[in-house]
């Protein structure tokens, strides 16, 4: 299935986000694109560390958001 991370920092005032990083890939199944996600959070170079991480499938459906 293709999927796409995005990875985020957030504003704790008004929860605004900002986007870092995002990369469109493929997984075999949802389980696996989170666990990529989840190890792309601590291992992908961004200019900053994220604190979100969301997962949506090609259609745009999220699969998963939040801190890994």
């Amino acid at each position: 299935m293709k999927i796409v991370i995005e990875f985020y920092r957030t504003r704790k005032g008004d929860d605004a986000r900002a986007v870092l990083g995002r990369i469109a890939c493929d997984a075999i199944d949802s389980d696996a694109a989170i666990g990529m996600a989840k190890s792309l959070f601590h291992s992908f170079a961004m200019p900053q560390q994220p604190d979100i991480v969301r997962v949506t499938d090609e259609q745009g459906n999220e699969l998963f958001c939040g801190a890994a």
